[in-house]
């Protein structure tokens, strides 16, 4: 049997943070039902591979994925130091955990986002985070308000780096000419293929900013849509997959990961398989005919 390539790593901007190339998906730890020490298991699989980061959310889970994850920690208190925790602030949902939220809706005043970051670290159980974004733009939000809150929680060493996520490539650089900006947390998949021409990719590469990824998979549907693009869509990847010698999963990672913006996906799954074949996409290249054969099928058309 074949060893996995171990997950390389990817500095998110010039002098910046460093991620691992994939990073793990905590959204929906919750529903894995895990035991604390099934959750310390996992954890300790994903760094086998490489896998260094994990993503988070203060409200994943109806506020509880973050207290999961932490008591995990705790469990094994050396898992910490060996890899890097992402989180987002920013959402208020309507929660029997958050009895005084009346509506849902975006906050991303001074003093949410500092106590936010802190409630973070109080559930996961850590001193500082690797990495703190904004997770939705807010109609309402003051880029000076946001930078000055970033700033003053980098000041205090609660974390170390800041970012965005669901940004417009304005909104974007509007925020990260106040504050040096790590990456922008994105949806990207052959069933959403926006930032590449809405100039968010772009606008990332200009200035040497690796983004993330979220639902890489178009959240299972690129394996069960019915309708006859996604079925035409699925047809090419799984051609491809058969030609190549590798999984389907695996060829969509390797679609996303070809892009110059050099893309972080993130994984889904509790299940380790699962990563490993967003790993193994680290290890080979498609041919740019192949690229283009998965775009054509994704957009339903030629390019010219």
């Amino acid at each position: 049997m074949t060893a996995l390539p171990s997950c390389p790593r990817t500095v998110t901007r010039p002098g910046g943070l460093e991620l691992s190339r994939v990073i793990a998906g905590m959204w929906r730890l919750g529903e894995w039902d895990m035991s604390v020490q099934g959750r310390v298991g996992f954890i300790e699989e994903c760094l086998a591979l490489g896998v260094t980061s994990f993503d988070h959310a203060d409200i994943y889970g109806n506020y509880s994925v973050e207290g999961l994850f932490g008591a995990a920690l705790r469990a094994q208190p050396g898992l910490r130091e060996r890899m890097e925790i992402v989180s987002k602030c920013g959402i208020k949902l309507v929660s029997n955990q958050r009895p005084a939220h009346r509506i849902q809706h975006y906050d991303t005043s001074f003093e949410h986002i500092v106590a936010s970051c802190e409630e973070s670290l109080r559930q996961l159980g850590t001193d500082y985070l690797d990495l703190l974004l904004i997770h939705r733009p807010d109609p309402l939000m003051n880029f000076d308000e946001v930078a000055e809150a970033f700033v003053r929680l980098q000041q205090a060493g609660k974390v170390r780096h800041v970012g965005v996520s669901n940004f417009t490539r304005h909104q974007f650089e509007s925020l990260n000419r106040r504050v040096p900006l790590a990456t922008n947390q994105v949806e990207f998949s052959p069933l959403h293929t926006a930032p590449l021409f809405d100039d968010t990719f772009d606008g990332l590469q200009d200035l040497g900013i690796a983004p993330m990824i979220w639902s890489p998979l178009g959240g299972g549907r690129l394996f069960s849509a019915e309708d006859a693009r996604s079925a035409a869509l699925r047809a090419t990847i799984q051609t491809i997959a058969d030609r190549s010698g590798q999984s389907f999963a695996s060829v969509v990672f390797a679609w996303i990961m070809a892009l110059p913006s050099r893309p972080m996906p993130l994984t889904g799954s509790g299940k380790i398989a699962s990563i490993a074949a967003a790993v193994a996409a680290t290890g080979f290249t498609l041919a740019r005919s192949d690229w283009f054969e998965i775009l054509r099928a994704a957009r339903g058309h030629e390019v010219a």
